[in-house]
């Protein structure tokens, strides 16, 4: 399967990204295509931004490679253990890290909402005693659609062999030293430009013992009546050296669920007779993520993986899945278990334990700048359009209707938004195919494009050329008002 999924990729890429400048109108209003529909031209048009560009090239290795330093250098952040010292500890590592967001908000004139996010925890296998859990937050708030978010999300914690082993020292430079060193990045960068939408770097507490941080930030968004639009769980993105043997700092993994957890029984039933097993919002957000590698990011080719996590395994993208939110996992290709979940230690010639010398720190940054320049496309863009529906049963054309968008409703007064991108792809086709700009409409036909061969989506555009993720008709694909 990877085998051929990179094969279409790469076909896809050679052909569709060389024809960049032409004109996507040949893929509609043309009944010439009506005898080749299983293979119309290819096109997929795209407007490139210089911002991201810009943008990824300001991630710094060498920051991250201090702040990774410095998180280890605490010996080790146990959910359970030191809270008192400044030196070692959970409790000294936390404090760093939002002093460092404060910085960061001072070097952007307090551009930076910073706060602890607190809640005791206690009756739990992993936290049997009352324990304050307590993450990092520092939320960017948006220029125009305030309550519109995206996330970029790192463990502060870390572990050794046994799980409840909170004296040991646990280094856990990679797992996830990495991804919060990462978030800090992304905040520095990102903090020195404005977004229409809010960014949210969040350091999450609580991971190794059951993904409290997450749980604890996800009912916060509910709560708040947060417009949630994407969670970027960034755990391990330092290491290159794989348990298999294979090292190669030119790939990375996007883990990404199917069906929503919140489907109910009736839209479960709707998607069985029209498709979206492979397009619920949490899949879009990655093949979005995995088009800003390509556009943006130096030799990075992203495999999205059609699955939670790992096998059986869990991140704190989870517990905002569970309540219905977009997530994903981004992490590097090739895991090495000895540098995971170990006590440091040399056995048999092999040598166990999560330090600083199996991070590559370029590698790190390089997924780092992938955070960014999606986290930056979706603050961005406009937000992606809601109460998606399709039409063409039976009919040689398919039809897609939406709901007005709150900022075409405003204009001229707000000029950020321009109009509306169909996205479609062949039923077996890993990543979007065919894209055609229609304009600020709420509805919109594609003539001799039959409903049966094809996925359909349909995408917000900014004036600057900004996209949202594509979205999937119904509820399936939803990614809410």
């Amino acid at each position: 399967m990877r085998k051929s999924y990179y094969l279409i990729k790469k076909l896809g890429h050679a052909v569709a990204y060389g024809m960049l400048v032409f004109s996507s109108s040949l893929l509609v209003n043309n009944n010439n295509i009506a005898q080749a529909q299983q293979t119309p031209p290819a096109s997929l048009s795209y407007t490139d931004s210089a911002l991201l560009h810009e943008i990824a090239r300001e991630v710094s290795a060498d920051r991250i490679e201090q702040d990774i330093r410095t998180l280890v250098s605490f010996g080790t952040r146990h959910t359970l253990s030191e809270t008192e010292s400044e030196t070692r500890g959970i409790g000294a590592a936390r404090r760093w890290i939002k002093e460092e967001f404060d910085k960061i908000s001072t070097e952007c004139g307090g551009c930076l909402e910073v706060f602890f996010q607190t809640k005791v925890i206690s009756g739990e296998k992993r936290i049997p005693n009352a324990t304050e859990v307590i993450s990092v937050i520092a939320i960017q708030t948006g220029t125009t659609d305030t309550n519109r978010y995206v996330i970029m999300s790192g463990d502060i914690d870390s572990r050794v062999s046994d799980v409840m082993d909170s004296v040991s020292d646990s280094p856990g430079a990679n797992d996830n030293a990495s991804g919060m060193a990462g978030t800090l990045e992304a905040a520095r960068v990102l903090s020195q430009y404005k977004f229409e939408g809010s960014i949210v770097y969040a350091g999450l507490a609580g991971e190794e013992q059951g993904l409290f941080g997450g749980k604890i930030l996800a009912d916060y968004a509910k709560a708040n009546n947060w417009r949630l639009k994407a969670v970027l769980n960034n755990d391990m993105i330092g290491n290159i050296e794989g348990v298999n043997g294979v090292i190669n700092n030119t790939t990375a993994r996007i883990f990404a669920e199917g069906t929503r957890n919140t489907e109910t029984a009736e839209e479960a039933n709707y998607r069985r007779f029209t498709g979206g097993e492979v397009d619920s919002p949490s899949r879009n957000l990655a093949r979005y993520i995995d088009l800003m590698a390509d556009r943006y990011i130096e030799n990075l080719d992203t495999m999205v993986v059609y699955r939670l996590d790992r096998f059986r395994r869990g991140g704190h993208h989870r517990p905002f899945n569970d309540l219905g939110y977009p997530g994903v996992r981004i992490m590097e290709t090739n895991e090495h278990y000895a540098r995971q979940h170990q006590d440091l230690r040399t056995e048999d010639g092999v040598i166990y334990g999560d330090t600083i010398d199996g991070v590559n720190f370029k590698y790190a940054a390089k997924l780092t700048a992938l955070n960014a320049v999606s986290l930056a496309g979706m603050a961005n863009a406009p937000n992606p359009p809601a109460d998606v529906t399709i039409t063409g049963a039976v009919q040689p054309s398919t039809t897609l209707s939406w709901k007005p968008h709150d900022d075409a409703l405003t204009l001229p007064n707000n000029g950020h938004f321009r109009g509306y991108k169909i996205y479609w792809r062949l039923t077996d086709a890993p990543q979007w195919q065919y894209s055609k700009y229609v304009g600020n409409v709420t509805t919109a036909t594609l003539e001799n494009v039959v409903i049966d061969n094809y996925f359909f989506g349909v995408a917000s555009v900014s004036q600057d050329g900004f996209e949202s993720p594509v979205v999937f008709p119904g509820a399936a694909g939803a990614f809410g008002e």
